[in-house]
């Protein structure tokens, strides 16, 4: 039964994607233009550099330097805490493929892996700051409290999801190699890409559906009200086109950036896959966050300061 719902709403797709080409072709174009204008030049440096830090062995340097803090706040392992700051500062999908990438070279256990993978997959300060203040509110006295909300969510929810701990490390990472080969940036660059091509199709692919359903011949309220969560930028101007109030928007300007969308919630299982973290989760983890940061929107607006 399931299978075959699943494949009766790929038909209804298909059928849906062949009476409106224009719609696909809106749709794929505006993916492609954000994954190539957006995506690409602001993941690809992180996605190498990190790359480059695993493959080498020069990861310890970044634990050595934040780990003693970032072990006693949130229990993690040394090697743990490299997953930690690229979650926070990189962006999606980086906290969770570089939490794979640690559980599925040994270096951390597979349940570290997934408690990182409950916090440290989130939106970069970057585009907090671009997009989410700038573009889409306008206003620059929410910078501040913006950042610290999307930052402080996560750290919430991870008091909840640690379980057991602290965390030790698997196996201890090798020092940096003195002398290394272009064969290794080559292999970097080659899963860099790899990554940012599935981060693209995906992207993509919601951009169309996205597009597909603004170009019904007749709307669903509910429909409307949950198409932001498709994928957060665009999500983020369907939330500003909508010309909501400033008390109403920002709480849910805070929750999408923080859940992240479905888009989002995609690439992560792309990313997590081959270490075996469950997907639903991490869905109810992240919706836990955007509560969280929905509700501390909330407070900021209705309280004196």
């Amino acid at each position: 039964m399931r299978r075959n719902l699943k494949g009766i709403g790929i038909v209804l797709l298909f059928i849906l994607m062949l009476i409106s080409p224009k719609a696909v072709f809106t749709g794929a174009s505006e993916g492609l233009l954000l994954w190539f204008q957006i995506i690409l030049p602001t993941l690809f440096p992180f996605l190498l550099i990190t790359n480059l830090l695993l493959a080498t062995g020069s990861m310890h340097l970044i634990s050595s330097a934040f780990g003693t803090v970032l072990t006693r706040i949130f229990r993690v392992s040394s090697n743990g805490s490299f997953a930690v700051v690229t979650g926070f500062l990189c962006g999606y999908p980086m906290g969770a493929k570089t939490a794979a990438d640690l559980t599925v070279s040994g270096y951390i256990s597979k349940r570290e892996g997934q408690y990182l993978l409950s916090f440290c997959n989130n939106s970069s300060p970057v585009f907090i700051l671009n997009f989410v203040v700038w573009k889409t509110l306008e206003n620059d006295a929410l910078l501040a409290p913006t950042l610290l909300i999307l930052m402080v969510s996560p750290v919430i929810v991870s008091f909840f999801t640690r379980g057991r701990g602290p965390f030790r490390n698997q196996k201890e990472v090798c020092y940096a190699k003195t002398v290394w080969s272009f064969q290794e940036i080559d292999g970097c660059i080659m899963d860099s890409f790899e990554t940012l091509v599935k981060v693209g199709g995906y992207i993509i692919l919601f951009s169309v559906l996205l597009s597909l359903f603004q170009s019904l011949p007749f709307s669903f309220p509910l429909l409307d009200a949950a198409l932001p969560l498709l994928e957060v930028t665009n999500g983020l101007v369907l939330l500003r086109e909508m010309n909501l109030p400033l008390n109403l928007l920002y709480p849910l300007v805070l929750g999408l950036t923080s859940f992240g969308g479905f888009c989002a919630a995609a690439q992560t299982q792309c990313m997590v896959q081959r270490a075996g973290f469950p997907l639903l989760p991490y869905i109810a983890q992240k919706l836990a966050a955007a509560v969280t940061a929905s509700l501390l929107g909330c407070l900021y607006l209705y309280l004196p300061w």
